[in-house]
C-alpha cells in the first residue's frame, strides 16, 4: 500500500473516532500529529498514551486510556497491513 493511501486510511479512522463529538474535520492538527506517532511507534500502549497526550494538549480534556487504546490498535492494524503488502 502506498504511503499516501495509508495516511488517508489513518486519517479516516481518526476522523471517525471524534472523541469529543465535535464533528469530523475538526481535528486536522491532532490527526497530523497522530499519524506521525503511528509511524514512530509500534507498541499499542505507547501509541495510546501518545494519542491521549496529543488530544489532551489541544482540548485540555483527558480521553480515557481504554478509548485511546482501541483506536491505537486499529491504527497499528492499518500500518501493519500496509507494510505487509509492500
Amino acid at each position: 500500500m502506498e504511503t499516501a493511501l495509508m495516511n488517508l486510511l489513518l486519517a479516516d479512522e481518526l476522523n471517525e473516532w471524534d472523541p469529543f463529538h465535535i464533528g469530523g474535520g475538526s481535528y486536522d492538527t491532532e490527526i497530523a500529529d497522530a499519524i506521525q506517532a503511528v509511524y514512530a511507534l509500534n507498541d499499542e500502549k505507547e501509541l495510546a498514551e501518545r494519542l491521549q497526550s496529543i488530544y489532551e494538549f489541544s482540548f485540555e480534556e483527558v480521553i480515557p486510556f481504554e478509548n485511546c487504546l482501541k483506536v491505537a490498535k486499529k491504527l497499528l492494524i492499518i500500518k501493519n497491513d500496509s507494510s505487509c503488502s509492500l
